[in-house]
């Protein structure tokens, strides 16, 4: 008796989702994976990078070597359209792809939710390519304000008061107490760092015990935190906000939230708001061979919400997606896809994070340590487990970041 064929999968998309969904798959499919970079980028830490805690390959992993044990194929590039009818997806090399399934993870990109000038005047942080910038941006300027023997003062505003804030904030603050005032004390004292959050409190998502913790923790490493404080515009070295007052910000870095990355809008799928329109099981609606994961997928919680736009989420749905996709070609019939929240943290600064799952809250070294080991644990790669776990001992053991390069020009 002839088995069945092994069903032809094309992922497009090798984050966190992507490779969680052809790692499922491993040898049961036959696996392509598209992606505009050959690397995934371990999101978690590329604030590290940003601040000079880690060297850019640390967080990198080549995509080809994930899906090598399973014979995974990978192709770069960006895909530009769909053809339904022959179930194919064209590429912009012109090359084109057969599929049975394909899974759409194409992840998010930086939303400035039509704020004038963020595009312009702000970085982002979302490409290892951004991360640099801002690395440079920041050691450029601070090498600009050591020319300086008076009361010139530079400023890096971090907008967005959520887990990326204010683990950049606490980052950037603890660079310029520690190795940029051994560099070169005056210039280091006259840096300032301001985080921004529209609402109320920090870690909206937090409960208010936490919040009211990240605030104090940064507010003692010299953060100034300012709460309620909407962005109108952003402005070369200035932010005007929503109450008409203006902030000089030499470096805005906008962590201010995501959207779905805009290439989905190629692809003639149905879309709600900026993401995938799924059902419960995860098929891109009227499309049962299409499969939404991670960022781009429009998947909702019982309360009617998006599910929430992190590494968590996007691999539960890529091992459930690899799942429905074997159950379909075995003719069984589909579940219904719930996510479990196993909790969040945030990391602070040296010995200070905050940790919630469910009704356990915690915050200080143990929530430090927990975050320093999960992270350890989900990073791709020996080679990069090991070059961090250097870079951080030998941070923390000198109080020194030895990443302060300028590399973004010649």
């Amino acid at each position: 008796m002839n088995k069945s064929p092994k069903p032809r999968v094309v992922i497009l998309g090798g984050g966190f989702g992507g490779l969680a969904t052809a790692r499922a798959l491993g040898k049961s499919a036959d696996i392509t994976i598209v992606d505009r970079h050959n690397f995934q980028t371990f999101l978690p830490l590329l604030y590290q990078v940003s601040t000079a805690g880690l060297a850019a390959d640390h967080v990198a992993y080549p995509i080809r070597g994930a899906i090598r044990s399973f014979n995974g194929k990978f192709r770069m590039g960006s895909p530009i359209s769909v053809d339904h009818k022959n179930k194919t997806v064209k590429l912009d090399s012109s090359e084109v792809l057969p599929f049975d399934h394909l899974v759409i993870a194409v992840g998010s990109v930086t939303a400035d939710f039509g704020t004038p000038g963020v595009e312009e005047f702000a970085l982002g942080m979302k490409t290892i390519h951004e991360a640099l910038t801002i690395r440079a941006e920041v050691m450029r300027r601070f090498e600009d304000l050591c020319r300086f023997e008076d009361d010139t003062r530079f400023s890096i505003s971090v907008v967005g008061g959520g887990p990326t804030g204010i683990e950049m904030a606490g980052a950037l603050a603890e660079l310029v107490r520690g190795p940029l005032m051994n560099d070169q004390k005056h210039a280091a004292r006259h840096m300032d760092v301001l985080l921004l959050e529209a609402g109320p409190r920090l870690l909206p998502s937090f409960s208010p015990s936490l919040s009211e913790k990240a605030k104090k923790s940064l507010e003692k490493l010299g953060v100034k935190v300012m709460l309620n404080s909407a962005v109108k515009s952003v402005k070369h070295r200035e932010i005007e906000l929503q109450n008409g007052s203006r902030i000089a910000s030499v470096v805005t870095i906008w962590a201010a939230g995501v959207k779905g990355a805009p290439v989905i809008e190629n692809l003639s799928l149905p879309l709600d708001g900026n993401r995938l329109s799924v059902s419960p099981t995860l098929a891109v609606t009227n499309y049962p061979y299409i499969w939404g994961v991670g960022d781009i997928c429009g998947s909702k919680a019982k309360d009617g919400r998006f599910l929430p736009m992190v590494a968590p989420v996007a691999m539960q749905q890529g091992r459930f997606v690899a799942e429905q996709i074997l159950r379909s070609s075995k003719g069984l019939g589909l579940k219904d896809f719930k996510y479990r929240d196993k909790g969040s943290m945030a990391t602070i600064g040296r010995h200070k994070a905050v940790v919630e799952a469910g009704p356990i809250k915690f915050s200080g070294y143990l929530a430090w340590s927990a975050w320093l080991f999960l992270h350890l644990f989900y990073l791709m790669g020996g080679r990069n487990r090991i070059g961090t776990i250097v870079d951080w001992s030998w941070n923390y053991a000198t109080f020194d970041r030895g990443n302060r390069h300028i590399m973004d020009s010649l």
